[in-house]
């Protein structure tokens, strides 16, 4: 698919689209939880259906209207040696490896090549530490294992995605259990958005203290809900209100648990000066604030090291593209400069990389300057309405 840009300011009101992360926490807490839920406000992107299509695949019953979903864990985990499609998912793959490990029978995780190459090395080593089988390839990755309560250690800098997975399969056991985190502790804010979306269902999950989550056996109950909006997705509707155009961003709670809530602080600093940004716990913001101080005063981004591990190099990706724009980046050890720069199109379309988040960021971008992004359809993956949007915004594009 691709996106053709005129210079263009956008205007009006919209609402932020639905939590990705809150979804796939909800989802999988509603097959948890032995009751049937509803979750609305349920948007369809690719990695929700990849959620919705592994609890399937593990005997869930998954049923959407509209957007609705209603979930009978009735048949959850019972499924013999099921196949889960995690498309390229990176949380849905985190998310259900220790339930996988739950069953005591092989499961198979499948998705696509840039998926297998994302870091699953906390697992592995876990495996490999309780003589569990761990066998990965191209495009899956095979285990076995039986695992059972107890008291685990799990790095925390690397993602937060595994120290997730771990809590979710421990409330499925239903034991006295424990997660030590050790430090240091990136995107805490996400372990926090778990324990929250438990505890909707009932569950006893709480830190004991900074690094320890804690899980107790609780009766857990049907919980149905709407799923929050997004900040993540938020911050590339309200980008463009720093250059020149004039969007409010509804469906955002004030009081959100959501690490990327802080992109508006971000978005201030970058209009004000060029500033030192730390994104070690917000990386998803990454490609946004990159295009934003590309266009504005420059900045340094510092904790930029797990940026190479996304659905693309994230920093690489975007230098490659301002490049083309007249612009660049400096890419350094887990440090990005952004110098001043003016940027022009000059006729060469820029590559959206099969990255939803550098797809969006291009397209504020592109607003500005004009020009074409190809493989725009990478929005799927978390924000399958981003062009119909940004077009009822007044935004001059034309998607083919």
């Amino acid at each position: 698919m691709t996106a053709i840009f005129k210079p263009c300011k956008l205007r009006g009101e919209i609402d932020a689209p639905p939590s990705k992360s809150m979804a796939h926490r909800y989802l999988i807490g509603a097959a948890l939880s032995g009751h049937t839920c509803t979750l609305t406000g349920v948007d369809f992107s690719e990695d929700i259906l990849a959620s919705m299509d592994c609890l399937r695949a593990l005997g869930a019953g998954i049923t959407a209207n509209g957007d609705k979903v209603t979930v009978d864990p009735a048949g959850f985990m019972t499924a013999v040696s099921p196949v889960l499609p995690c498309r390229e998912s990176g949380s849905t793959l985190r998310f259900f490896i220790p339930l996988a490990l739950c069953l005591g029978r092989p499961v198979t995780l499948q998705g696509s090549e840039r998926l297998m190459e994302r870091p699953l090395g906390v697992y592995e080593e876990l495996c490999s530490e309780l003589g569990f089988a761990f066998r990965r390839d191209k495009t899956s990755v095979t285990l076995c294992g039986h695992l059972g309560g107890g008291r685990y250690r799990l790095r925390g800098d690397i993602s937060s995605q595994f120290i997730t997975g771990m809590i979710l399969a421990l409330v499925y056991l239903g034991k006295e259990s424990a997660v030590e985190i050790t430090p240091p502790f990136e995107s805490r804010s996400y372990v926090e958005l778990t324990l929250s979306a438990l505890r909707s269902f009932g569950a006893d999950v709480a830190f004991a203290d900074p690094y320890t989550v804690r899980i107790t056996p609780s009766r857990m109950r049907s919980f149905s809900g709407r799923i929050e909006g997004d900040f993540s997705n938020a911050a590339f509707l309200d980008a463009f209100n720093c250059i020149g155009s004039n969007v409010t961003v509804g469906n955002l709670r004030a009081d959100s648990l959501q690490g990327d809530r802080v992109y508006r602080d971000c978005f201030e600093q970058l209009k004000s000066g060029s500033p030192t940004l730390d994104l070690s716990d917000c990386p998803d913001l990454g490609p946004v604030l990159i295009a934003l101080a590309a266009l504005l005063n420059g900045a340094t981004f510092t904790g930029t090291e797990r940026l190479k591990a996304k659905e693309s190099d994230r920093g690489a990706a975007m230098g490659e593209e301002l490049k083309k724009l007249g612009g660049g980046l400096i890419l350094g050890d887990n440090v990005i400069t952004v110098p001043r720069q003016t940027l022009r199109y000059g006729g060469e379309a820029l590559d959206g990389h099969n990255d939803h988040r550098v797809v969006m960021a291009l397209s504020v971008i592109l607003s500005q300057t004009g020009g074409t992004i190809r493989g725009a359809e990478a929005v799927r993956k978390s924000y399958p309405g981003f062009f119909e949007d940004i077009l009822r915004l007044g935004a001059e594009v034309t998607v083919s």
